[in-house]
């Protein structure tokens, strides 16, 4: 399966940087990846953007009003949408004050990544080992011990 990842910007912190290029590099030996990084001055703007580099493809948008998987949950969508014929889906994480209803009723699912509010490059990070665990998962590795 292709995954589109799409960010406002990329991670600033250090910490951020390299666990995002490290599970970045994991997550490829299970999936093609594409990664954006848009940017924008309105929360508006931004998610223009977002539509607009996700084009076509399904959309999940990481919000706090969104469905919380379980690690085998979120493979197990993984799954169900490569069998349902999805070849690519677009995740994205908005800007500080997130993604605009437009963008939200367009969207494929809403994805919460818990009720905590992360900051944003802690959220990135989440998200793509979140991804690089469900892919191990449906592979049967042995990285995640739940």
């Amino acid at each position: 399966m292709r995954l589109h990842l799409l960010t406002v910007g990329e991670p600033k912190l250090a910490y951020a940087r390299l666990g995002w290029d490290e599970y970045e590099k994991r997550l490829r030996r299970y999936h093609k990846l594409q990664v954006s990084r848009v940017s924008g001055k309105t929360q508006a703007l931004e998610s223009e953007a977002i539509a607009k580099a996700a084009g076509r493809t399904p959309l999940i948008l990481l919000d706090p009003r969104g469905k919380q998987f379980a690690s085998e949950g979120l493979s197990a969508y993984l799954d169900a949408q490569a069998l349902a014929g999805n070849g690519e889906l677009a995740f994205a994480i908005g800007g500080p004050e997130g993604h605009t209803d437009e963008l939200r009723q367009r969207s494929h699912l809403l994805w919460s990544l818990g009720e905590l509010t992360l900051p944003h490059d802690l959220a990135m990070l989440v998200m793509i080992e979140a991804l690089y665990r469900a892919a191990t998962i449906s592979a049967g590795e042995p990285y995640h011990r739940g």
